[in-house]
């Protein structure tokens, strides 16, 4: 799918971008990825670990800025968008700030990448993109539209646009567990709700999510991975059984429970045996059978949701890939 292909990958120097690059570049051997990105400092850091492979190109730039994009997508076969504003108390006190990156960066790379003849293009998503509460998920929502309707805006230049939409990546940077780690030895962690509930995920099933996207998208789907469910008291009591846990109240802009598929998506949902596909609702897509393939259409009403999950996450499993990923926690 990639093979002498270019791939350039917006945010590429976060969580997601340090997971997706060496993973492709063993699986697929593509001419270059290339890392667009506005953190000189966490492009030199990343540059280090692939001193040697020409392979891997870095380029300054910010999905505010057009002119850059076009600059950037030259020559450019794939793209992956993982450039955001995302921390949720952030967005609330920057709201601006959160739309200049989430909204107008999506519709200038949408914009860029039509105009310069790129393939195919996957973007992040999130599960407060569903039935958003916050700033953060409704910046997102609104982007997983414009990456949808992008295709019917491509005409005919060919581009193609899908999403992936998945919840708590486990062990990325300023995500709960390398939290709960760094404090744990104070004796206390804070715990929002003793009902709370988390889908799990590793940032290797994410690479592996965008891969199947970009090789069954025909434009508009958005991939909703299959992944366990988890406690937040569970899991800190995993991370540090020693310690006691403090309820402390909800955060600004913070749900109980993800949502990754609303009971208003179920109508134009499909299910398979590893994820959900939510079709898009206009053109007649969510009918068109090149899109749902060999789909099962969901339920009416169907919700999926961390508290409703029929997939959980057992304390067994949790330590086990603590062990196992133990060093890169909180890294990257």
């Amino acid at each position: 799918m990639f093979e002498n292909k270019t791939i350039l990958v917006t945010g590429g120097t976060g969580s997601f971008g340090n997971t997706f690059v060496p993973m492709t570049l063993d699986k697929y051997n593509p001419k270059k990825i290339i890392i667009f990105s506005r953190d000189e400092m966490k492009q030199w850091e990343m540059a280090k670990k692939f001193d040697g492979d020409s392979r891997v190109r870095f380029f300054i730039g910010d999905v505010r800025d057009k002119d850059r994009l076009y600059r950037a997508l030259d020559d450019v076969d794939y793209v992956v968008h993982a450039a955001a504003t995302k921390i949720v108390p952030t967005a609330e006190y920057n709201p601006f700030e959160c739309v200049k990156t989430n909204i107008n960066g999506a519709m200038n790379l949408i914009d860029a990448c039509i105009d310069k003849g790129v393939k195919g293009v996957v973007a992040l998503s999130t599960d407060k993109a569903s039935s958003p509460i916050n700033l953060y998920g409704a910046t997102k929502l609104a982007s997983d539209k414009l990456f949808v309707a992008g295709n019917s805006y491509a005409g005919g230049h060919g581009s193609r646009f899908s999403v992936v939409r998945y919840g708590n990546v486990m062990g990325s940077r300023g995500s709960v567990i390398p939290f709960f780690m760094s404090i744990k030895d104070k004796g206390v962690l804070p715990i929002t709700d003793e009902r709370m509930t988390r889908f799990m995920i590793s940032l290797e099933e994410g690479v592996e999510l965008v891969w199947h996207a970009f090789d069954d998208m025909e434009g508009g789907e958005i991939y909703v991975k299959k992944i366990p469910s988890m406690k937040m008291t569970d899991l800190a009591r995993v991370v540090a059984p020693l310690a006691k846990q403090e309820v402390i109240g909800i955060r600004p802009g913070e749900k109980l429970h993800e949502e990754m598929i609303s009971a208003e998506d179920a109508y134009y949902t499909y299910e398979y045996s590893e994820h959900f596909k939510i079709l898009p609702t206009i053109n007649n897509w969510a009918t068109d059978q090149n899109r749902i393939k060999d789909g099962v259409k969901v339920p009416e009403g169907f919700v999926y949701a961390s508290d409703n999950n029929p997939e959980w996450m057992s304390d067994d499993d949790l330590q086990t890939w603590l062990e196992i990923n133990h060093e890169k926690i909180g890294s990257i």
